[in-house]
């Protein structure tokens, strides 16, 4: 898989509201009413990323998810990242 250079990144994460590029990879992190609704998300994601085969960084404290993609093997961003960046907007915008 390619890595995208860094003017590839900006351009497509214009598309993605809450999203930045930093330290070769991508970054948000969303705010749910409780754990619950946390965890209820983070596994919805987890079974998308198993099924994607590509598996995010992240944390949970509480009603917070911070998340972090990138390709390893392309040691930087690749499609692959915002594939599963897409998917994981659609995961989140379902449940609220």
């Amino acid at each position: 898989m390619k890595r995208l250079t860094e003017e590839e990144i900006n351009q497509k994460l214009k598309d993605f509201e809450g999203w930045t590029y930093a330290k070769k990879a991508l970054h948000t992190s969303f705010q749910f009413e409780n754990f619950k609704e946390a965890f209820t998300v983070m596994t919805r994601i987890a079974f998308e990323a198993e099924a994607q085969q590509h598996h995010p960084n992240w944390g949970n404290v509480y009603n917070e998810l911070e998340i972090s993609l990138s390709t390893h093997d392309a040691d930087g961003v690749t499609e692959k990242d915002f594939k599963l960046a897409q998917a994981i907007e659609n995961i989140v915008e379902a449940t609220n």
